[in-house]
């Protein structure tokens, strides 16, 4: 069984934010409990914004270790610059750096197939430089995924948008879209 974390739950927006504002948060939370709480009790509930001040501490050093802005846009530009075979094989190289085995997907409808432990991920990424991303390519990635029982897809984003009809069957499907800094942060794995 894998865990994952509610896409909104309070921890995950604040790993989504910067870091300063989950330290800020418990500052307020403990503040909170010393004024409005009886001396004997106050620093048991203080305890409390503990977890909120470890995601505070998670965050700081995810953003500390992220691409910065002109890092990211280089790396993208010249992924796209580079012909498909060449962006294939720094995907690989990416992912295999991350810890993935990987492997051709044998199907007309994803690319690769990324192993790691007992999880199976299908990639789709041919259409990556496409001006638009609709719904149809993502459908035919998540038939594919459940013809060979992989547990996630990807699907990358490299150039245009993907509609709003595409992100939510993405999101209802088990599909992540693999963009922005995100993809930069994955290419850099295995700089070229």
């Amino acid at each position: 069984m894998q865990l994952k974390m509610a896409p909104n739950s309070g921890f995950a927006i604040l790993l989504r934010s910067p870091w300063w504002v989950s330290f800020a948060v418990a500052a307020a939370i403990a503040l909170a409990c010393l004024v409005l709480l009886p001396s004997h009790l106050a620093p048991f509930a203080a305890a409390g914004a503990l977890p909120i001040a470890v995601i505070g501490c998670i965050a700081a050093w995810r953003q500390w270790h992220a691409p910065r802005g002109a890092q990211v846009d280089a790396t993208l530009a010249q992924a796209l610059a580079l012909p498909w075979r060449d962006l294939a094989q720094w995907l690989e190289q990416a992912w295999r750096a991350a810890g993935h085995e990987v492997q051709p997907a044998g199907g007309p409808d994803a690319d690769l197939l990324l192993r790691q432990g007992t999880t199976t991920t299908l990639v789709a990424a041919r259409r990556c430089k496409a001006a638009s991303h609709g719904v149809q390519p993502l459908r035919a990635l998540h038939q594919q995924m459940q013809r060979v029982g992989a547990h996630a897809g990807i699907y990358v984003v490299l150039q245009g948008n993907a509609s709003d009809g595409a992100a939510a069957f993405a999101r209802d499907n088990g599909i992540e879209l693999l963009q922005g800094a995100a993809l930069a942060s994955l290419l850099l794995k295995a700089p070229r």
